[in-house]
C-alpha cells in the first residue's frame, strides 16, 4: 500500500508539472519563496548571518519535492535576485529545479535551499540551459549564524555557500545540489513581457508588479 501510495504522489506531481501554470501559480512560487526564506532566517539554527549576506551578488531560493522508489527524481522551482551596481536588488526571476540520481530510494520529501552567490560572474551562468550547482561554480555549505556568533566562524571564500534543511552538510564540504535553468515561459506570464532573465536581472525596463514586491523588500532588508 506504500508503494501504491507513494507512485501515486509520484503520479501527481510529475502531472502538475505538465500541467499548464496560471499567472496565479507562479504568484504562489514567489509567495513560496519569500516564505522559505524569513523561515530560514527567524530560526538561529537555519538563519544566514549578516555578514555572509553582505557579500551576496545575487540570492537564490528553491523549493523541490524529493520522491523515490527504484531511483530518486527531485524537481521543483525557485527565483534568483541580483545585486545591481546601485545596491537594488532585480526583480525576482522564476527558475526551475530538477535532480535525478540512480539507486535504492524510499520516500518522499520537501527539500529547501538557499544559495548565496558572492561574485558577480556566477549569476550570469544562468544565462545557460543547465546550471549544475557545484560543477559550473564551487560551492560549500554556508557557515550558520548560531556558527558565527559562538565560533568566530570564518566566512568561507567560494562562489556559493549553500543553505539546505533537508541535508547535515556542514561548512566546507564540496556540494553538488543539481542543477537550476531559467524558465523563461514562467517569467512570460508572470511579468507579461517578451524580456528574459539577462533584461529581468540587469535593466530597469519592466516594472515590479505588486506581488513581487514583498520578496524584494524583504531581500533589501536582509542585505541593503
Amino acid at each position: 500500500m506504500k508503494k501504491i501510495l507513494l507512485l501515486s504522489a509520484i503520479a501527481l506531481f510529475a502531472a502538475q508539472l505538465r500541467a499548464e501554470t496560471s499567472r496565479e501559480d507562479l504568484v504562489t512560487r514567489i509567495e513560496t519563496c519569500e516564505a522559505i526564506l524569513q523561515d530560514f532566517m527567524i530560526h538561529r539554527e537555519t538563519a544566514i548571518p549578516a555578514s555572509v549576506l553582505q557579500k551576496a551578488r545575487a540570492i537564490v531560493i528553491v523549493n523541490q519535492f524529493k520522491a523515490g522508489l527504484l531511483f530518486g527524481i527531485k524537481q521543483g522551482y525557485g527565483v534568483i535576485l541580483t545585486k545591481k551596481a546601485d545596491n537594488h536588488w532585480s526583480l525576482p526571476v522564476l527558475i526551475s529545479a530538477g535532480e535525478a540520481s540512480l539507486g535504492l530510494q524510499l520516500g518522499a520529501k520537501s527539500v529547501e535551499t538557499i544559495l548565496i552567490i558572492t561574485d558577480d560572474a556566477t549569476p550570469r551562468l544562468f544565462f545557460n540551459k543547465h546550471f549544475n550547482v557545484g560543477v559550473d561554480a564551487k560551492a560549500v555549505a554556508g557557515p550558520k549564524a548560531a556558527e558565527v556568533e559562538d565560533n568566530n566562524h570564518p566566512i568561507i571564500d567560494a562562489p556559493v555557500l549553500v543553505y539546505s534543511k533537508s541535508t547535515g552538510l556542514y561548512a566546507g564540504a564540496t556540494v553538488k545540489a543539481g542543477y537550476l535553468s531559467r524558465n523563461d515561459d514562467a517569467n512570460r506570464i508572470l511579468y507579461n513581457t517578451n524580456y528574459t532573465m539577462p533584461e529581468l536581472l540587469y535593466s530597469d525596463w519592466v516594472p515590479a508588479p505588486p506581488e513581487v514586491q514583498p520578496l524584494m523588500a524583504y531581500v533589501q532588508k536582509l542585505a541593503p
